[in-house]
């Protein structure tokens, strides 16, 4: 079992999965979402990282 977590941003449904990452974009796989920083963006839609809801423990 996993301890990755996933997460959806509300604007657009954007899925990231700390287990994946993204590394398209520079973000390892195995980052955690607290560790993206207050700063990071919604690699879809822009949106701001409040804007995503816990979805998958």
């Amino acid at each position: 079992m996993s301890d990755y977590r996933k997460w959806q941003c509300i604007t657009c449904g954007e899925i990231y999965d700390e287990a994946l990452g993204s590394p398209d974009d520079g973000i390892p796989p195995g980052t955690r979402f607290e560790d993206l920083g207050a700063d990071w963006l919604c690699l879809n839609c822009g949106a701001a990282k409040d804007a995503y809801v816990l979805v998958a423990e």
